[in-house]
């Protein structure tokens, strides 16, 4: 897949109400948002263990594998349900948490 075609499937899923899947190598099923994304870059807001506090990072498209998670459903109740979401598979360990 192509990095416009990762684009194209990533865009609809910038929403601060929705939740996506993100795989890292030592960390699977995290909760995240997606903040942004261009054609290079993609944004993250990872759900960390304490509750108000997010991981934000930026995982260049290259990097990224885009599929669907069929495990999870959408939240936002402003929009139609749907019986998955995206999910992101990134081949690499999580970056640390730094508080």
């Amino acid at each position: 897949m192509t990095n416009v075609e990762k684009l194209n499937r990533i865009r609809p899923w910038i929403n601060p109400e929705e939740r996506v899947t993100v795989h890292f190598l030592d960390a699977p099923d995290l909760n995240t948002t997606v903040t942004n994304c261009t054609d290079q870059l993609v944004d993250l807001s990872i759900e960390t263990q304490v509750s108000h506090l997010k991981q934000h990072i930026s995982v260049p498209l290259r990097q990224i594998e885009v599929s669907e998670d069929s495990s999870h459903y959408t939240r936002d109740p402003e929009q139609p349900l749907q019986r998955q979401r995206l999910m992101l598979v990134i081949d690499e360990k999580r970056p640390p948490i730094i508080y």
